[in-house]
This record gives structure tokens, C-alpha cells and sequence, in this order.
């Protein structure tokens, strides 16, 4: 039975999530164009469903993104239009006919322009139908080019809630642009593409306002901002000063279960399943807060439970809302 997915309904507020979603059988499918193709799509149809990028990380095989979805609004023809056009630039001699009758309609307020824009607000500032369309759009292009059908994608893609705390965004957001460093692609995330940090290196506005809103620095010069995002990433300075790619999970339990702490940075180098698996993660009130309005609701999933992360993490009271099972640190 699938279970709901745990989001802040849009006529409620906005909500930022950590999405995931992997390949079938986790296969090592995307090749540098094929990564591209998806970073593309990802901020096209971002623009067009009015979601905000905040960073993200395009691997072989799966894909992390960490997305602000505003409170929907209502948006009036001349916006939905718009936004169209970003999903379909070029459009074929009978797409354009289409639209224009469609113009039309919309003119005239007819029943087919009533249909029209429900199917396209209906698309607006909502967390799953954002993932879907992205994800169908790729993999129509990916199978095309590749000759092959059937699906592309292993599962419903898997998102955490995050409060949306600067400490935790932002510890959140380098997790994400380390996703290449701890596969070993890269020693510093500035020299590997296709993510949020390298695209805004290289001078991608977009990816520059998203880091800027994960730091809570909109109105700072890019200057200021990377410089703080970079202490987070290495814990001093501009430059790498880690000799391994990753520390390993024994190493990391095995601190503190010895009641030693570990620093974000170090913890950044591992896999963190509480960051993919734990549903809600922030604060104990915020956590609850969640929990209460998914009662609310009638939605009790299983394995809900409010929990702190272990001593020894260096995120003082950051609880989530989902039992793991297995260890928190794969290895």
C-alpha cells in the first residue's frame, strides 16, 4: 500500500524538501549529456511549476534536490501563459494552432479555457506534480535517444520535509553538493558540474539565488556568500583541506558510541539517511507540529515517531519524524 506522501499542503504555506530519486535497479545510466539534459529540465519545469531551486546534485544513477515550494496562488491568464512558454518554447505548426484556439477561449472565457487553466494550476506550486513532470519529461527524451521503453525511474520518489532553519538548510544543501566528493568524483564540488554550488561558480544567477536563500544572504554580493558556503563545505578557508573523500560509517558510529562529538564537516562525508528516510526533519516542535496535522488528517504511517538524533551528531535537539531501519550510516 503506498503510503502519503508527507508535504504542507499548498492552500496551507510553502514547504522545503530534500528529494530523491534513483535509477531502476540503481543502474549507472546518465552519461555528462544526458546529466545536462536532466539539470536543464530540472530548472525549466522548476520555472514553470513556480518552484525554487535552492541546490541539488546529478549523479549516474540518481538525482538529490533541495526545492522551496511557495503557498499556491491563484495566477491569472497572462502568467499561466507565460509560464507555458517556458515549458514549450518551440512549438510545432499544430501546438501553435492549438494555443491559439486556446488564446481564444481564454478571450472569451469559455468552457474550454475554464478546463485549461484548472489542468494548468493544478501543476502550480505542488512538490508531486513538479517530480512527476520532471521525471516524465526526462525520461521520454532518455528513452528516445536511447531506443528503449518501460520505465526509467525505480520507485516514487523519496523526500524529507526540512524546517526551514538556516543551520539546517544550509547543512542540508552542502550535504547535497557533496554528493560527488563522497563518490569520490571530485575532491571539491566547485570541479564537478552538474550541481547547485559548481553551477553557481560558474556564474549561473539562478544557482547563485539559491544558495544566497539557504544562507539567508538574497541581498549579499555572490562574493560573501560563497566564501561562507565554502567554510561549511571545508571547514576552513577557500581551499580543501580534506586528504579523504569520505570518513567512514564504523569510523563515524564508532566516535560516538566512545561519547566523542563530530564536527558537520565530518559528518557531511558520510551518508546520511536522516536526511532521505526520516520524512520531517527539524526541531522536536516542528517535528510534532507535523505529526499533529498528519493525525489531523486521519494519516498515520508507520514507523511515525518523533525522534532526536543520536549524542554525538553535532545538530543539538534536530529530531526526525521517521524510525530508520538499519543503520543511520550505511557503510
Amino acid at each position: 500500500m503506498r503510503q502519503a506522501r508527507i508535504k504542507v499542503p499548498s492552500d496551507e504555506g510553502p514547504g522545503t524538501y530534500h528529494v530523491i530519486s534513483r535509477t531502476v535497479n540503481g543502474e549507472r545510466l546518465f552519461d555528462d549529456l544526458a546529466k545536462e539534459v536532466l539539470r536543464k529540465q530540472l530548472r525549466q519545469v522548476a520555472a514553470y511549476c513556480g518552484v525554487e531551486i535552492f541546490t541539488y546534485a546529478i549523479l549516474s544513477n540518481h538525482f538529490h534536490a533541495l526545492v522551496y515550494v511557495p503557498r499556491r496562488v491563484p495566477l491569472n491568464d497572462a502568467e499561466l501563459l507565460r509560464r507555458h512558454a517556458i515549458l514549450y518554447p518551440r512549438l510545432t505548426p499544430s501546438q501553435k494552432a492549438r494555443l491559439d484556439a486556446i488564446r481564444a477561449q481564454l478571450a472569451a472565457n469559455g468552457k474550454e479555457a475554464v478546463a485549461w487553466r484548472r489542468r494548468q494550476q493544478a501543476l502550480m506550486h505542488d512538490l508531486s506534480p513538479f517530480m512527476k513532470l520532471l521525471k516524465q519529461r526526462f525520461s521520454i527524451w532518455f528513452n528516445r535517444r536511447h531506443h528503449r521503453f518501460g520505465t526509467l525511474w525505480a520507485e516514487r520518489f523519496r523526500s524529507a520535509l526540512i524546517e526551514p532553519k538556516r543551520q539546517l538548510l544550509e547543512t542540508v544543501a552542502a550535504y547535497i553538493d557533496l554528493n560527488a566528493v563522497r563518490a569520490g568524483l571530485a575532491v571539491d564540488p566547485k570541479d564537478y558540474r552538474f550541481c547547485g554550488y559548481a553551477e553557481a561558480v560558474a556564474g549561473s544567477t539562478a544557482a547563485r539565488q539559491g544558495l544566497s536563500a539557504v544562507l539567508g544572504a538574497r541581498d549579499q554580493p555572490w562574493s560573501c556568500v560563497q566564501a561562507d558556503y565554502r567554510l561549511l563545505l571545508f571547514g576552513t578557508g577557500a581551499a580543501p583541506r580534506l586528504s579523504a573523500n569520505t570518513i567512514s560509517a564504523e569510523s563515524t558510529t564508532g566516535v560516538i558510541r566512545a561519547g566523542g562529538r563530530l564536527t558537520r564537516r565530518e559528518i557531511l562525508r558520510c551518508r546520511l539517511r536522516y536526511f532521505s528516510d526520516g520524512a520531517v526533519l527539524g526541531s522536536a516542535a516542528f517535528v510534532s507540529a507535523q505529526l499533529a496535522r498528519l493525525r489531523r488528517r486521519g494519516l498515520l504511517l508507520p514507523r511515525t515517531a518523533p525522534r532526536r538524533l543520536p549524542r554525538g551528531w553535532p545538530w543539538c535537539g534536530l529530531t526526525t519524524l521517521r524510525r530508520l531501519r538499519g543503520p543511520p550510516l550505511p557503510g
